[in-house]
Formats: structure tokens, sequence, C-alpha cells
């Protein structure tokens, strides 16, 4: 591009007018369809701030009532008292993934006492992998909304800024003028859409990633917990069998 070609472009973008830049005016230039993605974004990023606070404050109180319920099943548990265990005060709301889990184990060993040894411990591990599998699932709540508002969204900005630089060409040719005035604005309002998108998804997804991961060492706490109320009713079950 010659200097030539440059002075003529810089002319006939003062004489155009110099766009505005600032979102209201980037707002104010959008075409209808531009807007709409822009509002389906920001409902999205309205709808994963809900679903990480939901999710993170449910995460601390669960994790709180899991210890504490823990803690006072283990006291019961250092007699090997699986029946007075048992009949601790359960509240099913404060008990915590934890306490849920190894409260349902509890319960099946109470109720299978009329099983043979190795159904009443089979019983004990169904108990227990039921229970287990409830509380993760319910962990995950919400984790694939999240998800999905991660991956869509830079694709739903993309959408919008093919859409603009459409439009933005089409005023482009409806005016007449090739000059960068004519479609700065255009291009700058299409690829507003595009930052907007991984503005929503880059933290999205972050969260995404450390709730999951949360998630993944939770399921971790109740399977080795479960493992150990198991060899507990095992050694009691095999004690009061003679084995």
């Amino acid at each position: 591009m010659t200097l030539t070609t440059l002075v003529s472009l810089s002319t006939e973008a003062v004489a155009a007018g110099a766009p505005d830049f600032s979102l209201g005016g980037l707002w104010g230039n959008m075409g209808l369809f531009a807007k709409g993605v822009v509002v389906v974004m920001l409902l999205m990023s309205l709808l994963s701030v809900f679903v990480v606070s939901e999710r993170m404050l449910h995460f601390k109180k669960s994790k709180a009532d899991s210890e504490k319920f823990v803690g006072a099943l283990g006291e019961a548990l250092k007699s090997g008292n699986l029946d007075a265990a048992s009949a601790l005060p359960f509240e099913r709301a404060e008990a915590g993934y934890l306490g849920r889990t190894l409260h349902a184990g509890l319960t099946s060993f109470v109720q299978a006492v009329d099983q043979p040894l190795e159904g009443r411990i089979e019983s004990v591990a169904r108990a227990l992998e039921r229970q287990g599998s409830r509380e993760v699932a319910e962990l995950k709540t919400g984790l694939g909304l999240l998800a999905s508002v991660a991956s869509s969204t830079p694709f739903i900005g993309l959408l919008g800024t093919v859409m603009g630089i459409v439009t933005a060409f089409q005023n482009m040719a409806a005016s007449g003028s090739g000059g960068l005035g004519s479609v700065s604005a255009g291009i700058a309002e299409a690829l507003v859409t595009t930052a907007f998108g991984l503005l929503v998804a880059i933290p999205a997804l972050l969260f995404f990633n450390y709730l999951q991961g949360w998630v993944d060492s939770r399921q971790v706490d109740i399977a080795e917990s479960s493992n150990e109320l198991l060899d507990l009713v095992a050694r009691k079950v095999r004690a009061q069998h003679g084995r």
C-alpha cells in the first residue's frame, strides 16, 4: 500500500466522521442479530455466576457437615460397636455427603442382621456404593451446565462476529464507499461479540475445572471411607460367626 493510498484512506475516514468505539457507541451501531447474541451471552454469564456461587456455598456447607458427622461417628466406631454407631442422631440434610453414605451402610448392616455372612457384607457394600453414587451425582449438579457455557459461548460470539462482518460489508456496498470509515465501526461491532464470548467462556471454564476437581477429590473421600467401613463390618460379622 503506497503513501498516497494511505493518505486517501485517512482523508475518507475523517470526511466520514470518526466512528464511536465506546461501548455505548458500539451497542448503538449493532444490528438486531448482534444485540441478540450479546443478550444471550449475558444471560449465560449470569447463569454461570449463579451456578458457581450456589455450588461453592453448597460444597463448603456439605464438607463442614461431613466432617462434623464423621467426627462423631469415628468416636462411636472406636469401640467397634456398629449398632451404637448406627443409632447416632441422624439428620439427612445436616449429615453431608460422607455422613449420608456411611449412614446408608450402617443402616443396611442393621437391617441385614438375619442374612448369612457373605450376604450381609454384600448388602452393606451395595448400600455404600448406591449412596456414594447418589452423592457424587448430587455434587455434580449444575456442572454440566457450566461446561456447556464454557464450550458454547466462544462459538456464539463467533457467529455474531461473522454476521457483523457481513453486515459491515453490506453497509459498505450500500454506501458505495470502500474506505476505512465505512467499515471500521461495523467490524469493531462484530469483533466485540467474539471478545464478549471469550470473557464469558474463560471464567466459566476455570471454575468448571476447579469445581470438577473438588468433586473428584470428594469422590475419593467417599470411596476410601466406604472401604474402611466395609472392612470394619466384615471383621465384625466374621467375628460374630466365629471366623
